[in-house]
């Protein structure tokens, strides 16, 4: 019996295979599975699992008009090659021009809310034009997933979403691929930050702290891990260079960077969905310093995992270091154990494939 197709719609590869692993390896077991997006990382893990790759470039911040009526038409035609019997749709543009091109067609398709980007939080004119284009592309989905509560309250005070909508756990962690590690011995501590290096990601006011923590010459490493944007490069470099941070780039290897890790500091004010880089850490054992804001909140127990700073405080990110420098080895330590028990709780990543097995298997009967 030929087997029913399934299209998964994303803005990149590397985001599929690192996130979306596990949905995968589940559906290929009993769908033929196409993913459509730009091809920028772990392309060759995703074939391995039995997935055949579109390569679909489009430029994510882009805003020019005839460009999204293009991308709209693109997926349409892709849609009517493939024959898809239902399609899943992550990220802004594909859940927004995906999601109109698979309603058009009348084609069942299941959207992920992966964070609302900076052009729906900030308000203000890109707000008022990207609400409604959400509305259409979310108006025919069989099922709208939420990563935060924050996010899915927003989309229905709005009246964005008006059908099915369910909350899921972030993209959840593997538990298995992201296991309890020994905690460092020692009496350095290292704080790790692993991001894309950007304003709104809080790069600044990490380096802020390490040049602070140089100064006071306490026994700390700063280490960076991260694409860093143009924005930024002066400093990183210079820093790097007279020894106040650790520059490493761009790394795959994620296991490596928690390995080294004594504390995760993830001081973003951009608009996440659920941040893996926290769930990964606490699934790793360690303890994290977060923004009290939607995505990092949820992951957080001020005190109990890790502590909570202002957005865009470098003072507060400074204060609170401070308090995790001043505990004893042991507890730290336990910081990080209490981190891995919160996850397990919540966020295995089980719990997401089980509600889009669910799911996929309602669309496609």
């Amino acid at each position: 019996m030929e087997r029913k197709k399934i299209l998964i719609i994303n803005n990149g590869t590397s985001g599929l295979y690192g996130f979306r692993r596990e949905v995968i390896e589940a559906l290929v077991e009993k769908y033929e599975v196409t993913a459509a997006a730009t091809v920028n990382g772990h392309a060759k893990g995703l074939e391995k699992l039995g997935v055949k790759i579109i390569n679909t470039e489009f430029e994510n911040r882009g805003t020019n008009p005839i460009s999204e009526l293009k991308l709209v038409s693109a997926y349409k035609k892709m849609m009517r090659e493939i024959g898809p019997d239902a399609i899943l749709t992550y990220t802004i543009k594909p859940n927004i021009y995906g999601g109109i091109a698979a309603g058009k067609l009348k084609i069942p398709y299941i959207a992920n809310i992966t964070g609302l980007g900076t052009a729906v939080e900030n308000g203000g004119l890109m707000q008022k034009i990207t609400v409604p284009l959400y509305r259409l592309g979310l108006k025919k989905a069989q099922k709208v997933f939420f990563q935060n509560a924050e996010n899915r309250d927003f989309m229905l005070k709005k009246h964005v979403v008006k059908g099915e909508y369910d909350l899921l756990p972030g993209s959840g962690v593997n538990l298995e691929r992201f296991a309890l590690l020994d905690y460092p011995e020692g009496n350095t501590v290292r704080f790790v930050m692993m991001s894309r290096l950007m304003k709104e990601k809080g790069i600044g006011q990490f380096l802020d702290a390490a040049e602070h923590f140089k100064k006071q010459k306490a026994n700390t490493e700063f280490h960076v891990f991260g694409e860093c944007t143009p924005e930024f490069k002066e400093r990183v470099d210079k820093l790097n260079e007279n020894g106040t941070i650790v520059y490493h780039g761009y790394t795959l290897d994620a296991v490596s960077v928690y390995r080294l890790s004594c504390c995760t500091v993830h001081p973003t004010y951009y608009p996440e969905g659920m941040s893996n880089v926290l769930l990964e850490s606490c699934a790793s054992g360690r303890p994290i310093i977060t923004t009290d804001r939607a995505g990092c909140r949820e992951i957080v127990e001020d005190g109990v995992n890790g502590f909570v700073v202002k957005q865009r405080s470098s003072e507060d990110l400074i204060a609170k270091m401070g308090k995790f420098l001043a505990l004893s080895w042991d507890e730290r330590k336990e910081m990080g154990i209490a981190g891995r028990r919160k996850v397990e709780r919540e966020f295995d990543r089980r719990i997401v494939v089980e509600k889009y097995l669910k799911e996929i298997e309602r669309a496609v009967k």
